[in-house]
This record gives C-alpha cells, sequence and structure tokens, in this order.
C-alpha cells in the first residue's frame, strides 16, 4: 500500500480523510508534511477533519507547525494560529514555540502585518506567561 495514494484528492475529500484516521500515527508520520497541506485554507471543507486527525500527534507537530512558520505565508501561519497548531494545543506546545512567535510578533513580514497575526499571537503568549 502506497499511502500517498490515500491522500485527499480534493477539499472535499472526506472519504480520504476518514480511511486515513483509522490508520496508526507510525503509519500517517510519512504523510504529515502533505497533511499539513490541507490546512493552508481555513475554508477547505475538509481542513478541520485533517486538524482533527492531525491533533493526535501532540508534540511531533512542532516542527511542521514550525516549518509553515518558515514560509512566511500569512494566511497559512494565521489557519496555525487559531486552528489546530495553537489554539487547540495544550499550554506546553506554545512554550515550545514562543520563539517562533516572539519573532512574528516583533519581526513580522509586511504581510503579516497586513494579515494582524500579531492580534492573535499576544493572547497566545499571554496564555503562556
Amino acid at each position: 500500500m502506497n499511502i500517498r495514494e490515500m491522500l485527499p484528492q480534493d477539499k472535499h475529500d472526506f472519504g480520504a480523510v476518514r480511511k486515513l484516521s483509522v490508520l496508526s500515527n507510525e503509519e500517517l508520520k510519512e504523510i504529515l508534511p502533505e497533511l499539513f497541506e490541507w490546512l493552508q485554507d481555513g475554508n477547505w471543507p475538509i481542513s478541520k477533519s485533517v486538524e482533527d486527525l492531525l491533533l493526535r500527534f501532540g508534540e511531533e507537530l512542532i516542527p511542521h507547525i514550525q516549518n509553515v512558520f518558515k514560509t512566511k505565508d500569512p494566511q497559512w501561519e494565521y489557519v496555525m494560529l487559531t486552528g489546530l497548531m495553537i489554539s487547540r494545543l495544550p499550554s506546553q506546545y506554545l512554550i515550545i514555540l514562543k520563539d517562533d512567535l516572539g519573532r512574528i510578533l516583533e519581526n513580522p513580514t509586511a504581510d503579516e502585518v497586513l494579515e494582524e497575526l500579531d492580534e492573535v499571537i499576544i493572547p497566545l503568549l499571554n496564555k503562556i506567561q
């Protein structure tokens, strides 16, 4: 079985997400980057279902979240900050991401300013102070 063939084919492919949800974390690990791509737009219908699937990974998500922050894609960063990755993960993971959050707050790109990421980050940082 090639697990990549099981990935969603479009933003309405709930069947693929259901099939992936019965696999073990070990089986899903290799496609985490591809699953994160389905979080690029929080308005995509399967975005929330993929978030729910990813929540199983806990701390293992941190490097993938950090990779999203490195893309400097403010819309994707916003989905990370307001959706699964930040608002739904326990505070202990926010502590690990504190430097990344601080960078966005203290040295944002022009696009991050336009997306008003600071309005989301400040409450998150206050949560771990």
